[in-house]
């Protein structure tokens, strides 16, 4: 087997004339060609090697590959941004305490609320971008349902004074009726 060649070599193939490889993998090489533009090739195939750049291993930074992963996980799943609580809030416990004196008070830490009221955001996002984008909905089923969900995002906004950044909290139906 051949070396690989590294990005940046510059190439003749027999039908795709001269070009440069412009991005590589264990099995393929881009190159962009100059009569052809972009064009993918077999790492095995029958070309000749004009000039052979070094192989570097890491092409792409990590950061862009931990962007990309972060990119397709938001998008894909329900792993939400980060959100910092209010620095007054952390390592705080809220309490429920029951009317009946008899019965024990509930502890949660709210870090644990604050984690869950995110995550519900975030689903309410979802569920808009659902409705959004649906192909069974018409417009008025769309404009109905974004209604309830702004309402829900309103009935939530007790809860924005445990978030860092104003710009993280529940906005909901602003005008007055």
């Amino acid at each position: 087997m051949n070396k690989i060649l590294g990005i940046g070599s510059r190439i003749d193939h027999p039908e795709y004339g001269k070009g440069v490889v412009t991005n590589v993998t264990a099995k393929m090489y881009w190159v962009t060609f100059i009569d052809r533009g972009l064009e993918t090739i077999d790492v095995a195939d029958t070309f000749e090697v004009i000039e052979a750049a070094e192989d570097e291993v890491d092409t792409v930074s990590f950061y862009e590959v931990e962007k990309s992963l972060r990119d397709i996980l938001k998008k894909w799943s329900d792993v939400s941004e980060i959100v910092p609580i209010a620095d007054k809030y952390r390592g705080g416990t809220m309490i429920l305490k029951p009317k009946d004196i008899s019965l024990s008070d509930k502890e949660i830490p709210i870090e644990t609320f604050f984690h869950k009221i995110v995550m519900l955001r975030d689903r309410l996002r979802v569920m808009e971008q659902k409705i959004n984008s649906s192909k069974n909905l018409d417009d008025q089923e769309k404009v109905d349902l974004q209604q309830y969900i702004t309402r829900c995002y309103g009935s939530l906004t007790t809860f924005n004074v445990l978030f860092k950044n104003n710009s993280q909290n529940f906005k909901g139906d602003s005008s007055k009726k």
